[in-house]
């Protein structure tokens, strides 16, 4: 738990109240909701579930341990929230891209893309998926389970076009599929660090994130299609 448990139970006491007589409404306090998640993102990236501190999150949020508490109950809570507004950004991204209007092998060139660009581009969320797995997914809730559900549905369309129009193999899961993208750009941003020393490969530039990226999408694409000779002349 976060520093002393009696100060933490008063925080909370206050916040109660508060939240009792006025409400949790209003642009002042979403602003400030806002902010704290903002923090606590990289707090509890940086530092884990354990490590992070509700006074740490509060100062840096410019506000208070009671405003923390109005609205979120406990660290905890407030964890919950930032792994569940994380998970929704890579899923909006990924479903801003109109997939169904696209030739199969095009669509998942443009998933497989915006999946990589989205871990390159959100180191945070790669260390916070880093410190859920040491807690073996114990703070995934259903709400979150189901917010994901969507990039198996869009990958399970791209699929089923690519099968009937002969373009993508008729045996490939989407869920491994998706495993598969997500890894490889997963493991981009959570290994350049050490890969980067040990193998004195580049990891950082923007040449560098293009070769993989260009690498990435190549393999998965290979991988899934009908004919992998026929991507080379497709759409890049």
């Amino acid at each position: 738990m976060d520093e002393m448990p009696g100060a933490d139970s008063r925080a909370r006491a206050v916040a109660a109240r508060k939240s009792r007589r006025g409400g949790r409404g209003g642009t002042r306090n979403g602003g400030s909701r806002e902010r704290i998640l903002k923090v606590a993102l990289r707090e509890f990236a940086t530092k884990g579930l354990s490590g992070a501190r509700v006074d740490t999150i509060a100062a840096k949020a410019k506000t208070s341990k009671h405003m923390v508490y109005y609205h979120f109950r406990s660290k905890e809570e407030l964890y919950k929230a930032v792994l569940e507004q994380a998970y929704a950004g890579i899923r909006a991204s990924e479903q801003a891209i109109d997939v169904d209007h696209m030739e199969p092998i095009d669509a998942l060139r443009a998933i497989i893309r915006q999946s990589f660009d989205y871990h390159a581009d959100n180191e945070m969320f790669v260390r916070l998926v880093m410190n859920e797995n040491i807690h073996h997914a114990r703070y995934i809730t259903e709400r979150q389970i189901q917010g994901n559900k969507p990039i198996i549905e869009t990958l399970s369309r791209i699929l089923e076009r690519g099968k009937r129009n002969g373009s993508l193999r008729a045996d490939i899961d989407p869920r491994e599929l998706h495993l598969t993208i997500s890894a490889l750009g997963f493991h981009f941003v959570s290994n350049k660090y050490t890969f980067a020393k040990i193998f004195e490969l580049d990891m950082s530039s923007q040449a560098a994130r293009e070769r993989r990226r260009e690498i990435v999408i190549d393999t998965i694409l290979r991988w899934c299609a009908a004919n992998p000779v026929s991507i080379d002349g497709a759409q890049a």
